[in-house]
Parts: structure tokens; sequence; C-alpha cells
């Protein structure tokens, strides 16, 4: 990738790592007999959506604007889940939905009856909360105690409801195989008897299957006999693993401060506006030429963004070099999850959007102004 040839700021894709990804993942889809769709939360740039088409023929959606860009740009149906459906839009919302799952007995009574007055069928399922989760950090963890996402046994009813064809869960975050086999396990235990009933199994994402160390075999191979056990149709959603390493956010320095010792870089992009999950999850993006700290190093950088937030900055880096006004900072992994989660906050300038193409040469998608930022407030 040329980086002269890309402005600052600006989120990248490349399109040659996506097809990598692509490429992997249709391989599982394929050897596994399953269907594997893109999930709008975590990769929704749909100047790509081309590319992915080639591989995957589906999307989930948790939203009617998701459920209408997978319609318009996808060209296909949504599977669909929300925590709660708004009545208001629940007509419209069909018309771009082939499944519909309810994360409530509540939610199904309410809704399901218009389902039944749909144009086209609609394939209901309801989310179970199988109890079991590897996920750490308890603002990602769906099974956390008290969650809100998904009905536990305990609370599930004793027969499964009039047009239920279907069985969700998503407990995993960035996992691998080994944690949705004991995740299966959960399920198995708690809704084992229902198993048997149902014409489908939506897994879900957190399935980080183009992660270097991931052991897709054992995937391949989970999947085939849960296929094979219950007679079901599994579905996978994975947000992280479409998009995964294959992107950058580039920024660059505007200005150096030093206060106390500390020396901080201050960037044209901003942690809180483009890169909140680094705040939410939180982790540190990996910088190119950039390394972890250590008792020896010189030329030490706190990354400070350029909202007024006071936590807006990274720790210190360690650049091997001084930094300059003027320096690019490229952030590695900047394509999934982080490019649907920024804000304008502070009015700050969106990073643009571009493709870096297969061609080797930079595409600008799209770069955002004042009205951008004026429209979402009026």
């Amino acid at each position: 990738m040329d980086y002269d040839q890309i402005p600052s700021p600006c989120f990248v894709l490349d399109e040659a790592l996506l097809r990598r990804n692509l490429e992997l993942i249709s391989k599982v889809q394929e050897e596994a007999g399953v269907d594997i769709i893109l999930a709008f939360k975590g990769f929704a740039m749909w100047s790509a959506f081309p590319l992915v088409k080639e591989y995957l023929k589906g999307a989930t959606a948790s939203s009617l604007h998701e459920a209408k860009l997978c319609f318009e740009e996808m060209e296909c149906l949504a599977h669909v889940y929300s925590p709660a459906y708004l009545p208001e839009e629940f007509e419209e919302l069909m018309s771009y939905s082939s499944h519909i799952v309810f994360n409530s007995i509540g939610q199904y009574e309410q809704f399901y009856p218009f389902t039944q007055t749909s144009a086209h069928p609609i394939s209901c399922g309801l989310r179970v909360n199988p109890e079991y989760s590897d996920v750490d950090t308890d603002l990602y963890n769906p099974c956390s105690p008290g969650s809100r996402l998904g009905i536990t046994k305990e609370k599930f009813p004793s027969i499964l409801p009039k047009g239920v064809e279907g069985l969700h869960f998503h407990v995993l975050c960035e996992s691998d195989s080994y944690g949705l086999e004991k995740a299966l396990r959960g399920l198995e235990e708690r809704f084992g008897s229902y198993l048997h009933q149902v014409k489908w199994v939506n897994m879900g994402g957190g399935h980080l299957m183009t992660r270097k160390d991931y052991d897709t075999d054992h995937l391949i191979q989970l999947l085939k006999a849960f296929q094979e056990k219950y007679q079901v149709r599994v579905i996978l959603e994975p947000g992280s693993a479409i998009a995964w390493e294959t992107g950058i956010l580039k920024a660059r320095v505007l200005d150096i401060v030093e206060n106390k010792k500390v020396k901080t870089a201050i960037l044209d992009v901003s942690f809180t506006a483009h890169m909140p999950d680094t705040l939410e999850m939180p982790y540190r993006p990996s910088i190119e030429g950039a390394k972890e700290p250590h008792e020896n190093s010189e030329h030490l950088y706190r990354l400070g963004g350029i909202s007024c937030l006071s936590g807006d900055f990274m720790e210190e880096y360690d650049f091997g070099r001084a930094l300059k006004v003027g320096d690019s900072i490229l952030f590695k992994d900047m394509i999934h999850y982080t490019m649907v989660k920024t804000t304008t906050f502070n009015g700050v300038k969106h990073p643009s959007i571009g493709i870096w193409t297969e061609n080797q040469q930079f595409k600008l998608v799209r770069e955002f102004s004042y009205h951008d930022f004026k429209g979402r407030l009026s």
C-alpha cells in the first residue's frame, strides 16, 4: 500500500486482504455445509459489497436501516434480530426480512401474528441464552448475570411456541472453535430437547476464523457433527472475521506537547470519536513502526486525539525515533467494528473512506463535510 496516495485522516480497506478472508470463510462454508452471512454490526462498508457477494449470499441486520441496506446493496432479504422491535417499523422491516428472531416470549407474542400476513414467507426464531460465554469483558458478554439478551432455560416455555422454526444464540466475541464447542455443550444441556424440533440454529457471531491461530478444521468438524445430530441448518454470522486485519486508519501528527516529561503527539483523529472500541473494550491498537515501551526506550509518545475529552488518548508507544509535525501514524486493523461505531463528537472531521484496490491503486470512496455533521443534528 502506497501511503503517500492516501489523504489523512482516512480509513483504507485493502481489497486483496478482504478477498483472502472471504476465500477462507467460503471454504469453511462449503466444507461444513453451513450458511455464513455478513454481520453489518461489524462491517457495513457497502462499497465493498460487490466483492463480498462473490463469496457470501446473505447478511444479518439488527435494525430497519441495516435490513434496508441488505436489501439494496446485498440484494437479498436479511436475517434480522433485535432486542426489541419498534411497532411503527415492523411492517416495513418484514418487507426486507427472510428470518426474524425474537429476544423474548413477549416480543414473539406481540409480533409473530404480523409475520403471518407478510407477502413472502418469514422464518421466525427465538434467541436463547445458554448461560455460557468465554468473554471476559462484561461490556461484550451476552451471558453476564442478568443479561437482557436471550431467553434462559428458566424462562423458556415447556412447549416450543407455534411457528418457531429456529433458535439463535450469540455468546462469543473474537473466540476460537473450542469456545464454540463449550457453548454448544451449554446449549445442548439447557435446550437440547428443542433442537430436534427446529429447522435451523443460528450460532451468532464471534467466530474469528480468519485469525492466524484459528483451527478451522476443528470448526468444520464441529459444525458438521452438530448438523448431522440434529438435522438442522446451521447459520453463522461473524462480525470481526470478515474484515479482520484488512485495513488501516491513516492519521497525522498536528502538534507535539510535553507536560511532566510526558510527550504527547496530537493527531487529526480521535479515539473516542473514530476508534471508540479502544476505550470501550479497552485495547491498544497496533501501530505501524511502533512498539511497546521498555526500560531503554528513548522516543516515547502518548497519542492524543483531537477532541476535547480528557481521556481521548492512548498511553505511550515507542516509535524508535523522534516524531515531528506532519508525520503519518498508521493504525492497523481498523476496518471491522471501528468504522461502524464512529461519531462526529466535537464536530471533529470524520475520516474519509477509501479502498486500496487489487490493482494497487487508491480509490477514494467518500469524503465527509460540515453538512454531514450538521445534518445529523438538525
